[in-house]
């Protein structure tokens, strides 16, 4: 038996299990999930079957992170990209017993920027945390990103992880709020302040409205309060503006990214701790030794009412850390087309709209080059096009992660 042979039998299976009361509750509810998980780079979208069991559909992109879901659209940061991934199905009508089929149709090439959290503006602008440059960001049509805003302690726009900027907030459609694991002005700098010095700041003020947080993420607002994950402890809370400090609502057995809400219940992503200098050290560590528990990788549905942990999913295998998570209201069970199989090539959707009728004159101007077939240059363009075309195809289908082949 080879070496890789041996290493993928000591892999355990992938496996997924949740609480009693779960399966019964996501029913009743009529909602789907997507959640993230750029250490195996999947992503996960969960529903239900119509034998009422769960249906758990995951597909590969390189290294998924933030998620934000709008009306039959999905926005994913990977790992040079941003996706607009579009529902192309409507009410009543169903692909291989999906009622919901999210296709990528947008792609914005940002370069290896390392995004975290990823919203969409009132202006339909999709914002994103750019942490290796320490700044929050728009696309740009020419160019990798579109600086909009950096923290007040950052001095220079420079490829250095400074501060490890990492959490978005929107208000009423405008980014508002983030988190950073340190104030740190020089390269790599949060790494030193991992256990104290994670801060929000207002991006309307400017101001440092909250300090000596342990690696804080995924801040939201949420029924007029700033709720936020105060990772390297455990704790899911909120921000209080009378007292200035973080108020914990309920210990997390996790290392914690990803949150979102629905009515009553915060929904909030649970990872296990990288057994690196990282994440070592930390205050979750002692906590969970105190409680007798080990970290788990999942998600919980965190009663806001009660703060207690009304429901769980636990996933073990080989999926350990999850980034994102956010609802996809009005659907029983979606998928979502991939890259590694034909599909993505054969379906083939059609706007339904009245075609204008327009004279031969309209569809080919005299001083169109498609006008005269014989212009030369013309065909030659078109076939170099389709050649660049199907080699970018072939190149897109390659990832230099070996798990980037796996599945479908």
């Amino acid at each position: 038996m080879t070496e890789s042979m041996t290493q993928a039998n000591t892999v355990p299976p992938l496996s997924f299990s949740c609480s009693r009361q779960f399966i019964p509750w996501l029913a009743q509810q009529q909602i789907s999930l997507a959640f993230t998980t750029y250490q195996t780079n999947r992503l996960f979208l969960l529903g239900m079957k119509p034998d009422g069991s769960l249906s758990i559909f995951e597909r590969l992109f390189q290294r998924p992170m933030g998620l934000f879901s709008q009306p039959n659209r999905l926005w994913m940061s990977t790992r040079f990209q941003l996706w607009q991934l579009d529902n192309v199905l409507t009410g009543g009508q169903f692909h291989k017993g999906y009622d919901q089929l999210y296709i990528p149709r947008i792609a914005y090439t940002t370069g290896d920027i390392d995004v975290h959290d990823l919203v969409v503006d009132e202006r339909d602008r999709p914002i994103f945390v750019n942490t290796l440059f320490s700044c929050v960001a728009t696309v740009s049509d020419r160019h990798s990103f579109t600086p909009l805003w950096q923290p007040p302690f950052i001095t220079q726009l420079v490829p250095e992880d400074r501060c490890h900027l990492n959490g978005l907030a929107l208000v009423d459609g405008k980014p508002r709020y983030v988190t950073a694991v340190s104030r740190s002005d020089v390269a790599a700098g949060w790494r030193q302040r991992r256990q104290d010095g994670g801060c929000v700041v207002d991006m309307q003020t400017n101001e440092v409205i909250l300090t000596n947080l342990s690696m804080p993420h995924s801040p939201r607002w949420y029924r007029g309060k700033l709720w936020l994950l105060n990772s390297g402890t455990g704790d899911f809370g909120y921000f209080d503006p009378v007292l200035g400090q973080f108020e914990p609502v309920t210990f997390c057995p996790g290392y914690l990214r990803g949150l979102t809400f629905y009515q009553d219940w915060a929904i909030v992503g649970l990872s296990k701790p990288r057994g690196e200098q990282t994440f070592s050290g930390l205050e979750l560590e002692d906590r969970l030794t105190a409680k007798d528990a080990i970290a788990q990788c999942g998600l919980l549905w965190i009663n806001l009412n009660t703060g207690i942990i009304d429901h769980w999913l636990q996933i073990d295998g080989v999926i350990s850390e999850l980034y994102d998570v956010q609802i996809i209201p009005n659907a029983l069970r979606p998928m979502v087309l991939g890259f590694m199989t034909d599909e993505i090539c054969q379906l083939i959707t059609l706007e339904q709209q009245p075609i204008p009728t327009i004279s031969p004159d309209q569809l080919h101007p005299l001083d169109s080059p498609l006008s005269n077939p014989s212009q030369p240059n013309s065909e030659p363009n078109l076939t170099f096009l389709e050649d660049e075309l199907e080699r970018g195809a072939n190149q897109a289908s390659i990832g230099d992660n070996p798990l980037y082949w796996q599945g479908n």
